[in-house]
């Protein structure tokens, strides 16, 4: 199940307020334009910042996402009528030839069991041409990052115009293995509080590359994030 930060419709309309700086999505935008992709699926499309994105490009753009609240704010922008907004996700696609298949930020973390990562792999490769891509990232488990999370984390408040100041914290609260979860809560202008949680899965490379070759893919090279050197694998995988 997403997140409420994803599927609470109180919650899903601040994300983007709370969280405007993307950075991370200029390199996707440029890796687009490096593989001359006309036609884009981004799964785990959220509200659809980065398929917005692509579609004032002149991108033929698809979003998939299983948060109903946010795909409901991704159709509530601007330029959204040049999208292809999905609610479902990517075992659940219609049929699509696309060139390009993206999963941003951590979605490629959130299938937390084998079975769904491996199901959403076939799913893509199914959506893609024969010949087209994948891109996605995820950060490296040798690194740790959770461990900064817990400590750089700290309550903060935020005055979004026409809502009010949100205040909002995380923490994280378990680590087993490979799997890092994350509590916390957002408390509305009202005084009401919605609590948060999430789980990543953080996967070795290794293992990553075994379940794409799995899925009928290639792996054509594994790069560093630009904008977190050293602390993310980007894939790119060609479906075979």
């Amino acid at each position: 199940m997403p997140d409420a930060v994803f599927d609470d419709p109180r919650l899903a309309r601040l994300y983007d307020p709370l969280d405007p700086d993307r950075p991370d999505l200029d390199s996707y935008v440029s890796i687009a334009d490096e593989f001359g992709a006309q036609r884009v699926l981004d799964v785990g499309c959220g509200t659809g910042v980065f398929a917005l994105m692509l579609a004032e490009r002149g991108y033929e753009v698809v979003g998939v996402d299983p948060a109903g609240a946010s795909i409901t704010v991704a159709r509530s922008k601007p330029g959204a009528d040049r999208v292809r907004f999905l609610h479902g996700d990517a075992t659940s696609l219609p049929a699509l030839q696309v060139d390009l298949a993206t999963m941003t930020a951590n979605v490629a973390q959130v299938f937390l069991t084998d079975a769904d990562w491996t199901a959403t792999l076939r799913g893509i490769h199914a959506a893609l041409r024969p010949g087209g891509r994948l891109v996605f990232e995820s950060r490296d488990p040798a690194r740790r990052v959770w461990e900064d999370w817990s400590r750089d984390w700290s309550p903060r408040q935020v005055e979004i115009a026409g809502v009010g100041v949100i205040e909002s914290f995380a923490e994280v609260t378990r680590v087993e293995g490979e799997f890092v979860t994350f509590e916390g809560a957002i408390t509305l202008p009202d005084r009401t509080i919605v609590p948060t949680s999430s789980t990543l899965r953080f996967r070795k490379r290794d293992d990553i590359e075994t379940t794409l070759a799995d899925a009928g893919f290639t792996v054509d090279e594994v790069r560093e994030a630009p904008d977190r050197p050293g602390l993310e694998l980007v894939f790119v995988a060609t479906r075979t």
